[in-house]
């Protein structure tokens, strides 16, 4: 049984609270409610309140379909921050010598998916499910990617069926070959 629940436009940046949910991500329910009761990052108190709310979300649940369900057997299956918005959130600070500094506050949306199935081995990676993945990444997909990943790649040679090979070869015999550029020698000055 998996249970989700969602804080949206909690205060912080969306980075900042990633690096909170990293450390809770596939562990038991009560050990990552110590992480975050522990831990000294601001966006845990709200990852903290998310979390309790999946686990309330799950009880709720299993109450309604007539399943006995152990809290302390759930584990964090998904979590993941997306990126609020910024809009009137735009702030002036004071800068030197009467100049302004246009800084921008920022807002984030955390989801937490919990599950009382049987976790997958340590080591092997088991294969994402489309219900589990953000529906934003999953509808990216063909979306262009800059990076080493963008990087021109060597044209092939376009292929040509059986039938047009004897065209093909035709017009490649047209063509003329291309001059290549010599080098003369340079003259010696007497």
């Amino acid at each position: 049984m998996e249970a989700t629940a969602s804080a949206k436009y909690l205060r912080g940046s969306a980075q900042k609270a990633r690096l909170v949910v990293d450390m809770i991500r596939g562990k038991d329910v009560n050990q990552a409610l110590a992480i975050l009761r522990y831990s000294s990052k601001r966006a845990a108190n709200g990852i903290e309140k998310c979390m309790r709310s999946a686990i309330a979300n799950a009880n709720e649940a299993a109450e309604k379909a007539n399943i006995a369900i152990d809290p302390d057997e759930l584990w964090v299956k998904t979590a993941y921050v997306d990126r609020g918005p910024t809009k009137n959130r735009r702030r002036v600070r004071p800068a030197p010598q009467g100049r302004a500094y246009r800084e921008q506050r920022h807002f984030c949306h955390v989801t937490v998916l919990l599950s009382n199935d049987a976790r997958p081995e340590p080591g092997v990676k088991a294969p994402r499910d489309a219900e589990t993945k953000p529906a934003k990444l999953a509808e990216s997909k063909g979306r262009k990617r800059g990076g080493a990943v963008a990087a021109p790649r060597a044209k092939r040679a376009p292929k040509v069926e059986a039938s047009k090979t004897g065209e093909a070869e035709a017009k490649t015999a047209d063509k003329k070959p291309a001059k290549k550029a010599t080098k003369k020698p340079a003259k010696k000055s007497e």
